[in-house]
């Protein structure tokens, strides 16, 4: 069953600790951004696709990089970074909460049953704000999808 776009809601598990000192980071980073590095890579098809987690993370290099030839970095690696809401610095942070991941728990299907070998889960922002149910839904996220659906646009790029 499908969520409302917008709809608010309490999520379960929500884990975000007020007094952290540690960095939190988003899951859906630009190859370009401060301290980038490589945590999945997509698996299957442009169509069917999943994230393959990784058993480190790889900082974000030129080399690296160039292994996604033609295609932006972002459709075929799945990037953290700290994240840059707090700072006013991403359009998707509104409030003390990333609107994205909210969209995508809202919106999209559980993918998986278990909680996916992530290595970037004790920092992350969508695990720390949503919970196991952005985890579940994590595999099928693409940062960069070119044949995205109108409606996948939508969690997307929802203001």
């Amino acid at each position: 069953m499908r969520r409302s776009i917008g709809t608010s809601r309490e999520p379960e598990g929500r884990l975000m600790s007020r007094g952290s000192s540690q960095e939190i980071d988003c899951p859906s980073a630009q190859a370009t951004a401060d301290g980038a590095r490589v945590f999945g890579v997509m698996t299957g098809t442009p169509e069917e696709h999943r994230v393959g987690y990784l058993t480190e993370t790889l900082p974000v290099s030129e080399k690296l990089l160039a292994l996604a030839g033609p295609a932006k970095p972002t459709q075929l690696f799945r990037i953290a970074a700290p994240c840059a809401g707090a700072s006013g610095g991403c359009k998707h942070f509104k409030g003390n909460a990333c609107s994205l991941a909210e969209r995508i728990v809202a919106g999209t299907p559980v993918v998986v049953n278990a909680l996916p070998a992530c290595q970037i889960r004790s920092t992350c922002r969508w695990f720390r704000q949503e919970g196991k149910a952005a985890c579940f839904r994590c595999p099928q996220v693409m940062t960069d999808k070119s044949n995205a659906s109108d409606y996948e646009r939508q969690i997307a790029d929802a203001e």
